[in-house]
């Protein structure tokens, strides 16, 4: 018989517990590579995604044999492989991160510092059906949530690591390529719909709204598929602002600091 000791919910005590091992982890191994080499570094992030990736998959596995997760989904069509593939804004980073990291892509960087542990901490508080209010212990539980808390540190480990620091003049390239790639899930979006393998595909939420408040009021302005998703780009713009304006004036005032010690 379950017990709610370990019953899983946004902001209760079992999710807070999580969330501060995870965050364990990343401050300790952000400590532990603090004076190792930049490779040293990448190979161990590249590592943590292909982890999580592999989780990922024996995740969805399981998800497809859990009987009660299909009863749950049944009025959305129960489980489909097509519907779960990493192409959310939060679990596609499993990929992307290695591909930033490993090709020093800084476009690519800022847009997996951003949007990883942005899209994964709006999964863990809202939560999908058959993901909330139960064990932990679960494989479904384990696997969303713990998918989900490792995209989180896997993008906030972009820096805390050392390998990535946003800069101002990062921040038209990163939305650039916030773009094409919601327009690359976007086409995937299409070609699942109509070639019938998956005919409510909306990766992204690029092609409906699902009754997000905020996508319906963007979808009033412009009520074209992937079109209406361009006022979010203001909203990613002031987002990424605010965090990288206080990092680049420490950044100036550390420089500044070092060039006057330097001529001193």
């Amino acid at each position: 018989m379950q017990t709610d000791f370990w019953v899983m919910r946004p902001f209760n005590a079992v999710f807070f517990s999580s969330f501060a091992v995870f965050l364990f982890l990343l401050g300790t191994a952000s400590i532990l590579l603090r004076k190792k080499r930049e490779r040293t570094k990448d190979i161990v992030l590249i590592t943590a995604c292909i982890i999580t990736l592999i989780g990922f998959v024996l995740y969805k596995y399981s998800l497809s044999r859990d009987s009660e997760y299909n009863i749950i989904t049944a009025n959305m069509g129960g489980f489909n492989w097509w519907g779960e593939l990493p192409l959310h804004l939060c679990n596609i980073n499993m990929i992307l991160i290695p591909i930033a990291v490993w090709k020093k892509n800084r476009p690519l960087s800022c847009f997996c510092f951003f949007l990883g542990p942005l899209g994964a901490l709006m999964a863990l508080v809202m939560p999908g059906n058959g993901f909330d209010g139960y064990s932990l212990f679960l494989p479904r539980m384990l696997g969303y949530y713990g998918t989900h808390f490792m995209i989180v540190i896997e993008g906030l480990a972009l820096v805390t690591f050392g390998i990535f620091r946003p800069k101002l003049r990062d921040l038209p390239r990163a939305i650039l390529a916030a773009l094409l790639i919601t327009f690359a899930v976007f086409c995937i979006n299409l070609l699942l719909r109509w070639s019938g393998l998956h005919p409510k595909a909306n990766y992204f939420y690029s092609v409906e709204t699902e009754g997000n408040v905020l996508l319906e009021l963007f979808y009033k302005w412009i009520p074209v598929p992937f079109l209406y998703l361009m006022p979010s780009t203001v909203i990613l713009g002031v987002y990424m602002l605010i965090i990288t304006l206080p990092l680049e004036l420490i950044d100036r005032r550390k420089e500044k600091k070092e060039q006057e010690a330097k001529n001193g």
